[in-house]
């Protein structure tokens, strides 16, 4: 899912990529609304609330807005100095750490489900930005590992593509063009469906869980570390058995 990069990746690494960040994104975004009122997946929204304050002339409330623009950006610099940091290393350490960072971040979360958060400024606060941090490590190596196929965050973007994408299917193409728009939609949809999959699911798992439900994405999240180790032990194994026969 994430060790086959270039020519070696194909569409089935994106689609499986796509279902599970994008349901960790989704189950992300719900969270931080419901916990502290605040979007994590995307900055679109913090830069018309930065604005909106700044007319308003609440200078110390546009700042954090403007802090959490910055704290995206943190993130996905540290995704990418990562990956450019490990080019001539071990491969995988450009998609585990990140990973690993994040899976940190969520669980940290899930165990302080104990504090007070209501009226609490100061705790919304350290929680929104942990939550954006992730988001903006996730969305970098996303879209780097995948070339800029995958985007598991935003989906203004992913519904403008779609619809132009939708358009091209009323034109007669050949049957290769066909295919792969029909796979360009397919995985849009996929990345659409998980993520609102994902929102529903955090949704009715913050009614019981609150924080706790963060929990969630990082099952996803070890899953989607693990799986290529797992798949090929698996076939490992079933090489070997069938050389015994």
């Amino acid at each position: 899912m994430f060790r086959h990069k270039g020519k070696g990746r194909t569409y089935s690494h994106n689609l499986k990529l796509a279902s599970i960040l994008s349901t960790v994104a989704g189950i992300v975004n719900i969270v931080g609304v419901l916990s502290v009122h605040v979007l994590t997946t995307n900055v679109t929204g913090h830069f018309a609330f930065f604005s909106e304050q700044l007319f308003l002339k609440s200078y110390d409330t546009s700042f954090i807005y403007l802090y959490y623009i910055f704290v995206f950006l943190l993130g996905a610099f540290l995704s990418g100095l990562i990956a450019e940091s490990s080019v001539d290393k071990r491969s995988h350490t450009s998609y585990s750490i990140p990973l690993l960072i994040e899976i940190s971040i969520m669980s940290s979360l899930g165990f302080s489900s104990f504090l007070p958060i209501n009226g609490n400024q100061s705790l919304s606060i350290v929680i929104s930005s942990a939550l954006l941090l992730s988001m903006g490590l996730q969305n970098a190596l996303v879209t780097r590992v995948s070339q800029s196929v995958v985007r598991t965050t935003h989906l203004t973007g992913l519904f403008t593509d779609l619809g132009t994408d939708l358009s091209k299917l009323f034109f007669r193409r050949e049957k290769s063009e066909s295919v792969k728009l029909n796979k360009s939609i397919f995985l849009k949809l996929t990345i659409i469906g998980c993520f609102f999959l994902g929102s529903t699911l955090g949704g009715f798992g913050y009614r019981y869980f609150e924080l706790k439900t963060l929990f969630i994405p990082v099952f996803f999240l070890i899953l989607a570390l693990w799986y290529d180790r797992i798949l090929f032990r698996f076939y490992t194994m079933k090489r070997r058995y069938k050389q015994s026969e």
